[in-house]
């Protein structure tokens, strides 16, 4: 099966299928997915959404802001579809305006461990509504890039998937880097993209983010068990929905 699904509008549309775990299970494919923003379905062509619907989605994560969704608009009304507005990001930054003499994959790490300190309920419900799906579900923020990275780390971590494989996952975003700089110049047609790493993702940010976490909880693990206080259950029930075992 393909990993990148394609769009006309959406950039960043993958399957998070096909993984191995170090225990020697499988991530399954059309189970759960990742994405830039499911808005822009709204103004594509009609076959787009067409496409989307023939995945056979039943649940939406929206990782945005809800002002953010107030501008942008959201999925267009799908039957069958639940829709979740977790906002798991607190502390909103104009990424367009970062620093440029800043070294931008530890400033990006370190907006990645506030995520994850802030945005721990937020975070918990996802990883609920992930484990009890009862269908394939996709998870997105704008551009498919931090807020959704982040998730799709602590989501494959959780399932065993070794840490080159979610490096790499993350670093995936790379090959929509191009097309996600042209929709900001589209969207912000009077103003200057000061920082020349946007749209940039490359596996240092997941690398340098989940050596700070272990560091502080000492597993990705006892972070979503303690900090994030998700029930061991709802861990094993996500493994059981997600991993496929020979």
């Amino acid at each position: 099966m393909r990993r990148h699904i394609p769009f006309e509008r959406l950039h960043n549309f993958r399957d998070l299928g096909g993984y191995r775990t170090a225990d020697g299970g499988t991530v399954r494919w059309g189970a759960l997915y990742r994405s830039d923003s499911l808005a822009k379905l709204a103004d594509a062509d009609p076959a787009d959404l067409e496409r989307f619907r023939a995945l056979g989605v039943v649940t939406v994560i929206d990782l945005r802001y809800p002002w953010e969704i107030a501008a942008k608009g959201r999925l267009p009304e799908t039957e069958g579809v639940s829709w979740h507005n977790l906002s798991i990001e607190h502390r909103p930054y104009d990424q367009a305006e970062i620093d440029p003499d800043l070294d931008p994959w530890r400033y990006l790490a370190d907006r990645f461990a506030e995520v994850a300190e802030d945005g721990a309920g937020e975070l918990r419900t996802a990883l609920e509504v992930i484990a009890t799906a009862d269908g394939p579900l996709v998870f997105h923020c704008a551009s498919g890039k931090d807020r959704t990275g982040l998730l799709a780390a602590v989501v494959l971590a959780l399932l065993g998937v070794p840490d080159e494989e979610v490096l790499a996952d993350f670093a995936l975003t790379e090959l929509a880097t191009e097309r996600l700089i042209a929709d900001w110049h589209a969207a912000h047609p009077d103003r200057e993209l000061h920082w020349p790493s946007y749209g940039r993702a490359p596996a240092d940010v997941i690398r340098l983010f989940l050596t700070d976490l272990r560091a502080r909880y000492g597993s990705v693990d006892a972070y979503v068990t303690g900090h994030v206080g998700l029930d061991r259950e709802v861990v094993t029930a996500l493994r059981a929905r997600l991993v496929e075992r020979p």
